[in-house]
């Protein structure tokens, strides 16, 4: 799910409907669990993506530093390396490699729907207390 549809989602779900206070604090669970359940998938895919990325590196230092097999540049579809890169220079090589690149900026957007998804689970967390303040302020106005 992209970044933009937990966005929509959640300005559609963290609207309280101050007329029916009682019927919002029973929804707290129901939205914990949906929220919870999309935190635990991305927080997951981010591991996986990490995991990848140590995996790629490590195969793009073998293709940079000469060692790679050919056949195994092959089933990458890499072109085989003509350069002559210094031992010193390899990790600029590696870190400016568009795969890496790429692969680091899915990391980030990751990271930042797992941030959001907290940020969601976190006011979750404190919405029976605002529940709670509505229902007291509604009974201060009617003098109760």
């Amino acid at each position: 799910m992209k970044l933009d549809d937990y966005f929509y989602m959640w300005s559609q779900d963290s609207k309280i409907d101050r007329t029916e206070l009682g019927e919002e604090s029973i929804k707290i669970p129901q939205l914990h669990h949906k929220y919870y359940k999309h935190f635990s998938v991305e927080r997951l895919t981010l591991t996986k993506l990490q995991e990848q990325l140590k995996s790629l590196k490590k195969d793009k230092f073998e293709y940079f530093s000469g060692v790679m097999a050919e056949e195994d540049m092959v089933d990458r579809g890499w072109e085989p390396n003509q350069l002559r890169i210094l031992k010193s220079d390899l990790n600029m090589y590696i870190e400016a490699d568009k795969e890496i690149i790429d692969h680091t900026l899915k990391i980030a957007y990751t990271k930042e729907k797992v941030s959001f998804l907290e940020d969601v689970l976190r006011a979750l967390n404190t919405r029976s207390f605002q529940i709670s303040n509505a229902i007291k302020w509604e009974q201060f106005k009617v003098g109760i």
